[in-house]
């Protein structure tokens, strides 16, 4: 079993910058990638972006330039860096983790972008 724990979300002016946290435990088998996930309301949960237990990255177009997925492994903790932020990034943000066969999510965490 792992928990996730996010935090990190909050209001911010369009322009502005957050930096989300999610922080694994009871990773026994090790975990292999890790994600960031968005849900806005009335759509459908997208993939923010990914980052494997090497440090590979891969972001939705959305994002690309403006969000930076990183991790500390040694720390177990995920992270992504969020500048430029745009109304249309408002969404509740979700930290996902697979390890083995299984996939684990975190709680959200809400993030608002004024215009």
């Amino acid at each position: 079993q792992v928990q996730l724990v996010e935090s990190g979300g909050g209001l911010v002016q369009a322009g502005g910058s957050l930096r989300l946290s999610c922080a694994a435990s009871g990773s026994g088998r090790g975990i292999n990638l890790m994600d960031w996930y968005r849900e806005a309301p009335g759509k459908q949960r997208e993939l923010v972006a990914v980052i494997t237990s090497g440090g590979n990255t891969n972001y939705a177009d959305s994002v690309k330039g403006r969000f930076t997925i990183s991790r500390d492994n040694a720390k177990n903790t995920m992270y992504l860096q969020m500048n430029s932020l745009k109304p249309e990034d408002t969404a509740v943000y979700y930290c996902s983790a697979t390890s083995g066969l299984a996939r684990y999510w975190g709680q959200g965490t809400q993030v608002t972008v004024s215009s």
